[in-house]
C-alpha cells in the first residue's frame, strides 16, 4: 500500500473539520454534497479529472470563512475562483478549470436550457442572483469558446444532482488513490 500524499491528508482533514455542517441552505452537508457530485460524475462516465473536480468543486467554501447562513450572503463569495486557485497548487487544469467554471456553467445553463432553472434548489437560485444571473448571449459565446466548458457543464449537472438527502455515496477515503494520481 502506498503512503497517502500530504495534500490528500490535508484535503481529508479540511473536509473532516469544515464540511460536516449544513451546506448553505441545502438539506445535506458539504461533504455529502461533494461525495454525491463525484458519484454522479463517475456514474455518468466522466473522466477521472472531472470526477475529482466534482468531489472538490466547493473547496473554496472550506478554505475561507463565509457566513454559515445563506440569508447572510449579500454578495458572491467567488468560491469557484478561490477553490480553483487553491487546487492549482496541486492539480493541473483538467481538475482546476471545471472547478473555476462551475458557477459560470450554472449561469450558462440558465441561459441555454429552458428547463434548467426549474431544477435549481432554492439555495442555488439565491446564489445565482448574487453570481450575475443567466448569461448574456456574448457571455454564452465566450463560455463556449473555453476548452473546458463541456467539463464544467458536466460538473455543474452533477453538482445539481448531488443534493439528495439520505443518499450514501462512497466515502472520501475511497478517492485517495484517484486524487493522488492526478497530482502534479
Amino acid at each position: 500500500m502506498h503512503p497517502v500524499p500530504p495534500i490528500v491528508q490535508q484535503i481529508e482533514a479540511l473536509y473532516a473539520s469544515r464540511a460536516l455542517g449544513n451546506y448553505f441552505g441545502e438539506t445535506i452537508t458539504q461533504l455529502e454534497h461533494g461525495l454525491q457530485a463525484a458519484y454522479f460524475a463517475q456514474a455518468g462516465g466522466a473522466s477521472e479529472a472531472v470526477v475529482i473536480a466534482a468531489l472538490l468543486h466547493d473547496v473554496g467554501h472550506l478554505v475561507v470563512d463565509v457566513p454559515a447562513d445563506l440569508a447572510d450572503w449579500t454578495h458572491d463569495a467567488q468560491h469557484e475562483q478561490t477553490g480553483a486557485d487553491w487546487l492549482a497548487h496541486y492539480f493541473g487544469p483538467q481538475v482546476t478549470e471545471p472547478v473555476r467554471l462551475h458557477v459560470a456553467a450554472k449561469r450558462y445553463l440558465c441561459a441555454t436550457d429552458a428547463g434548467y432553472y426549474a431544477r435549481l434548489s432554492a439555495a442555488s437560485v439565491h446564489t445565482l442572483q448574487l453570481q450575475g444571473g443567466a448569461m448574456t448571449p456574448a457571455e454564452v459565446a465566450a463560455f463556449e469558446a473555453n476548452p473546458f466548458h463541456q467539463a464544467a457543464v458536466l460538473l455543474r449537472l452533477c453538482d445539481e444532482q448531488g443534493k439528495v438527502l439520505g443518499f450514501a455515496a462512497p466515502a472520501l477515503s475511497t478517492y485517495r488513490a484517484r486524487i493522488a494520481a492526478l497530482l502534479r
